[in-house]
């Protein structure tokens, strides 16, 4: 019999019997390979995530890769086999903002896989098969189950607009932040800095392509043309715009705890700064992130060093609440 993680509520969770649930008329049914777990997935689990933005109980996971095993009625039969991610907001078609693209401000309300709806720390998985995104028949499924994250950095790369030969800077360092560096140097920068708190990172921030690593303590540049923050932190965002030049562009991926102090409304109208915001992934994001893995461009897998079953999800959640430096993306295996 497989089995499916289920949080009862904030602090309890059980292994349940999990039977796979045929897909019905435009859905698919996909066996999971591998499930990443993020600090929303801590929340969820801890009980502190926002109101409205989970609904217990629940089986969690929102990242995950995995192959189609069966397809409902309407589902072309060709997907049947091929190695898939798919993405998490379930909206509603037909809105404004869908119908512009802009699937994550749906007006109908929040719904996403792994918090509103069952996710994917199960052995199966079904979806509306016009969420998922095709991967290259050779792709690595392990390294794949990380494109959601991506993904939600492929949208903010995408509103930076950062073009050849532009200076541009990353803060945060973590997995949001390394996969930014790769996404910056593969549209060939002029420079690429990395700015964080830990130097451990140096080493993998240049070999994903920063060309200088800083700590916020030391000194930084007032003058590079576009900043992604993914440090989830106020005084990373105000670092982040520190750095740019006048007229400069940003783009806020982290999300803070609430009442945390923000930008300075002065600061941004006398310097003229451009800001973006980035909360999931909206279709051209996904289409984005899968292109360039597909493309060698995006290499997820040094950012993996856990790979645990199941059974070990408490033990998962605590080593992304660790703060270990050790402890990098943690995947779990069904």
């Amino acid at each position: 019999m497989s089995t499916a993680v289920v949080v009862e509520g904030p602090g309890e969770h059980r292994l349940a019997p999990h039977e796979p649930v045929r897909p019905s008329a435009g859905e698919a049914l996909v066996r999971v390979h591998a499930v990443g777990i993020c600090g929303s997935d801590r929340e969820v689990y801890q009980g502190n995530r926002p109101e409205g933005y989970v609904r217990y109980p629940l089986t969690p996971g929102h990242e995950w890769s995995g192959t189609v095993e069966e397809v409902g009625a309407g589902v072309p039969a060709a997907l049947v086999g091929r190695k898939v991610v798919g993405e998490g907001f379930r909206n509603c078609q037909v809105c404004d903002r869908c119908h512009a693209g802009e699937t994550t401000l749906c007006t109908a309300g929040y719904e996403e896989t792994g918090f509103t709806v069952p996710g994917a720390m199960a052995s199966t998985l079904t979806l509306p098969a016009r969420l998922l995104h095709v991967l290259p028949d050779d792709a690595d499924l392990t390294a794949a189950a990380l494109l959601e994250p991506a993904a939600c950095i492929a949208a903010a790369a995408l509103k930076a607009n950062a073009r050849p030969g532009e200076r541009v800077a990353v803060v945060g360092t973590g997995t949001l932040g390394m996969f930014a560096v790769q996404f910056l140097k593969a549209g060939s920068p002029a420079e690429l800095l990395v700015v964080g708190t830990r130097p451990d990172r140096a080493a993998l921030s240049r070999e994903f392509g920063a060309t200088d690593f800083r700590t916020r303590d030391q000194q930084l540049p007032d003058d590079f043309d576009v900043v992604i923050e993914t440090a989830g932190s106020s005084s990373a965002a105000r670092t982040a715009a520190s750095l740019l030049r006048r007229g400069g562009r940003l783009v806020l991926t982290g999300i803070p705890a609430p009442g945390a102090e923000g930008l300075d409304p002065t600061d941004l109208v006398v310097r003229q700064l451009e800001v973006h915001t980035v909360f999931g992934a909206p279709p051209d994001a996904w289409a984005h992130a899968v292109r360039v893995f597909g493309a060698g461009l995006l290499d997820p897998s040094p950012l993996v060093t856990h790979e645990l079953p199941l059974a070990a999800f408490p033990e998962a959640i605590e080593l992304v609440g660790s703060g270990d430096p050790k402890v990098g993306k943690v995947l779990l295996k069904p």
